[in-house]
């Protein structure tokens, strides 16, 4: 270090590779004073000085395709401003498919970013690929995508000019400081200790790629990531290789090939890849390349390269890399603040898209430290998705072996992980496997999405179309429509909150008057002081003080965050996660009062069992408790159970069901069955960026009760002003039978686009696909303006008919639930 180190920073950065250089120059720019930014080594010295530095904007979600269209078009910007050159060249990208599977999935991504409107992405034919890049063999090609506007750039000058341009606006970017201690206090940052004194600040930011997750340990913060061995080759020079060729992916033979210096770069997405650095990383590690595994993991992928370019199998090789970089068990990279430290942030895990999104996410991360909270939906990279058991080890290392390979994997609907499965596990676990469920898993949870019939293995067999469980799973559909289903539900998330002032500060935090909910379950919603959702749940007053919250599996530690960050320090008032202590059975369906009332001994009329209705019963030996509710828009119990007690009171509703013709249904049934009734599911239809109003519940908002609720005068402003009809969550039904929706379908009025599907399956009681989605429009999206246009869904790049309704196509007026 040849600076003296400060004393106090606004923030300080740990970690000056290209994200974190990106997050102190956008600091900077908003006007932080005093931020430091600290390299243990060298600046770029880790994972990003080795990266292919591929510039592309095609993403899975609208929210990444505006952040990489960001990052490409600051590239431009940083030259100009800082003078130091990034090395960008918009030489376009090529993907190309030998499989129809490909081709469709090529497709899909086409029109939904098309749709997203920030990047245009043109299908091609061979003829079009061959005269875009003359060195392909075309021979087995069905055709392809290019994006004329996508490029590459050098790693470590996109890293300098960030640094140039945070130095030139005032940050101090050190090199040679080590971060040996995140100093907290009372649960927020305090400072950092590093080998050359401490700095006092109130914000740290963890920027530092495969070290992140043991750094985070250290201060209780979980970052779930792992390094992995990553290859590419470079050949010698040759003069058919123009530095203009575009960027050429072959996701099915797990290649990329670029122009560098004169000859080609060949780099591997193998699909099972080798986890690195499981002893911990050298302290030392600097610029360093990896033995690694050439002939297993290099070379099949080199020879595939050499059939889809064939001058490569007689050109010159002139290296052969082997460096580490980090992947998280989502393959999502990781932003925002952590839930365990208060001013502690991350953006780390960038799995291998660094360089083209280090600008986005360093924008991103800069906004949320400066405003508290994302200026963009991110809730599917927002560091509070992850769980404990994610950041072991043994977790980390072996999912991250697999997330490498994903990223060039088909990416299948309902595509499960096959690694670091059976973490958490329902108390019917063992039930469900004898009746033959097929899992998939969130946040840990083995979940049965289906059951097999017997003598059919429970697996999944992946396609675009009509996959292996479809008819199955619409004979649970149907069960639940017309006769009797009991779904696990367990892995719900559940919290008891208790003490004095939990219902004031319920009042505060939650929409619906709780005041209200006496023996009722009450849906409402957590809203932003702007009125965008930040939690979809619903709330049970068991006692005078004491509140059972219930929301989704994913999205436990982002509840309890909020939850808890909204309790004052003299208020009296307790929040517990309870989600392991109890199971949850929801029995639905126009034969469940039958089949549950001799089994309850309740009398369970809608005169004494109102829909809402919670109260305590027993169920043979255990104490239960049952409330009236669904999910599914059927008349339905769900039963609380606790989890010791889940696996007799199972044989219980089993045995009992026997007579009713009572079916066990999965999760891919609750959400068919809940598209047909628009009930919305969480971070897919509604997030912190949409409002009650827009997505059509704006009955959740008793804008009239005692203590008004986070974002009451937001949207007491939306309805005010009616800005909310401008943007509307509409339901879909496509007329024609066969096309199958699952998200991110392009939504088009006449020929114009105005909007994508946040949701989609098939709704086996409408006979058709159903989608939600937000019509935007600067005519008001009323039903009667819907009704006298002509819709239709984008599908592949084929658009098919649709009706379009901001009231539910399956029982409208909700009377077969209540």
């Amino acid at each position: 270090m040849t600076e003296s180190l400060p004393s106090t920073a606004s923030a300080v950065i740990m970690g000056g590779g290209v994200t974190g250089a990106s997050v102190a120059y956008h600091l900077a720019k908003l006007g932080w004073q005093d931020v430091v930014l600290l390299e243990r080594r060298q600046f770029a010295c880790g994972t990003t000085w080795h990266a292919a530095g591929l510039i592309g904007t095609v993403r899975a979600n609208e929210s990444h395709a505006r952040l990489t269209e960001y990052s490409m078009r600051l590239l431009h910007e940083l030259e100009q401003e800082t003078g130091q050159s990034t090395g960008f060249r918009q030489v376009g990208s090529l993907s190309v498919a030998h499989s129809q599977a490909r081709w469709e999935e090529l497709r899909r991504v086409a029109a939904m970013n098309n749709a997203f409107g920030v990047t245009r992405v043109d299908t091609v034919t061979p003829d079009e690929i061959r005269s875009l890049f003359p060195l392909v063999e075309t021979s087995d090609l069905i055709g392809g995508t290019f994006v004329e506007h996508d490029g590459k750039g050098n790693p470590i000058e996109i890293t300098n000019a960030f640094i140039k341009g945070a130095r030139q606006r005032g940050a101090r970017c050190l090199e040679g400081v080590r971060v040996d201690e995140v100093v907290i206090e009372g649960g927020r940052v305090r400072g950092v200790r590093t080998e050359h004194g401490v700095i006092s600040t109130e914000f740290v930011v963890n920027c530092t790629g495969m070290w992140a997750r043991r750094l985070g340990q250290a201060s209780g913060v979980n970052i779930p990531l792992h390094a992995c061995e990553h290859y590419y080759a470079v050949t010698e020079k040759h003069e058919l290789v123009t530095p203009d060729l575009p960027v050429l992916r072959d996701h099915d033979k797990c290649l990329y090939i670029k122009e560098d210096a004169g000859g080609l770069l060949v780099g591997a997405f193998e699909q099972r890849a080798v986890a690195w650095g499981k002893q911990g990383i050298p302290e030392d590690f600097s610029f360093d390349e990896l033995p690694g595994h050439m002939e297993e993991q290099l070379m099949p992928v080199l020879e595939e390269a050499m059939v889809r370019v064939p001058m490569l199998a007689d050109i010159g090789w002139r290296s052969f890399f082997c460096g580490p970089e980090s992947f998280t068990p989502d393959d999502q990279f990781h932003v925002g603040q952590a839930p365990e430290v208060r001013g502690y942030f991350v953006a780390a895990g960038l799995n291998s898209v660094g360089i083209q999104s280090a600008g986005g996410i360093g924008k991103v991360c800069a906004e949320w430290m400066h405003n508290g909270y994302s200026p963009l939906d991110l809730w599917g990279n927002d560091i509070r998705r992850m769980y404990p058991f994610m950041g072991t080890e043994a977790f980390a290392a072996e999912r991250a072996e697999e997330s490498l390979g994903l990223l060039y994997a088909r990416h299948y609907p309902y595509r499960q992980f096959e690694t670091g499965r059976n973490v958490r596990l329902s108390p019917l676990h063992q039930r469900l496997l004898e009746h033959n469920a097929c899992f998939g898993q969130v946040a840990g949870w083995e979940r049965p999405n289906w059951f097999a019939p017997a003598g059919v293995e429970p697996v999944y067999e992946y396609s675009f179309g009509r996959q292996n469980w479809f008819d199955y799973s619409a004979a649970e559909h149907t069960a639940a429509r017309q006769g009797v289903a009991l779904f696990d539900q367990s892995s719900f998330s559940k919290y008891l909150v208790q003490g004095r002032d939990s219902t004031r500060v319920l009042q505060r935090i939650c929409t619906a008057d709780i005041e209200q909910c006496d023996k009722r379950i009450v849906y409402t919603h957590w809203l932003n002081e702007r009125g965008g959702i930040e939690a979809d749940l619903t709330l049970t007053r068991l006692a005078e003080n004491e509140y059972l919250v219930i929301s989704g599996a994913a999205t436990t530690h982002k509840d309890l965050h909020w939850l808890r960050r909204h309790i004052g320090a003299d208020d009296f008032c307790t929040v517990t996660d309870v989600t392991s202590q109890y199971a949850i059975f929801g029995v639905m369906g126009p034969k469940s009062r039958a089949m549950l009332e001799p089994l309850l001994g309740l009398d369970l009329s809608n005169e004494r069992f109102p829909f809402g209705r919670s109260i305590n019963a027993e169920l043979g030996y255990a104490p239960v408790r049952i409330t009236r509710v669904s999910f599914v828009g059927e008349l339905g119990w769900e039963l609380c159970v606790p989890a010791e007690m889940a696996l007799p009171a199972f044989d219980r509703l089993w045995a009992a069901g026997q007579t009713h013709g009572l079916k066990l249904a999965g999760l891919h049934a609750l959400d068919s069955c809940r598209i047909e009734k628009k009930f919305l599911h969480f971070g897919h239809d509604v997030a912190d960026e949409d409002t009650p109003l827009e997505a059509g519940v704006g009955f959740v908002c008793a804008m009239d009760k005692s203590v008004p609720f986070i974002g009451h005068d937001a949207i007491a402003r939306q309805k005010d002003s009616k800005s909310y009809l401008h943007k509307r969550l509409v339901q879909f039904v496509l007329k024609d039978p066969e096309p199958l929706f699952y998200h991110h379908e392009p939504i088009h009025m006449g020929d114009e686009c105005v909007g994508y599907l946040t949701s989609g399956n098939y709704g086996h009681t409408l006979g058709a696909s159903v989608g939600l989605g937000y019509v935007r429009h600067q005519e008001p999206v009323t039903e009667d303006w819907l009704t006298s246009r002509q819709w239709s869904i984008d599908v592949g790049g084929q658009r098919f008919e649709a009706s379009a309704s901001l009231r539910a196509a399956y029982d409208p007026g909700g009377i077969r639930m209540r």
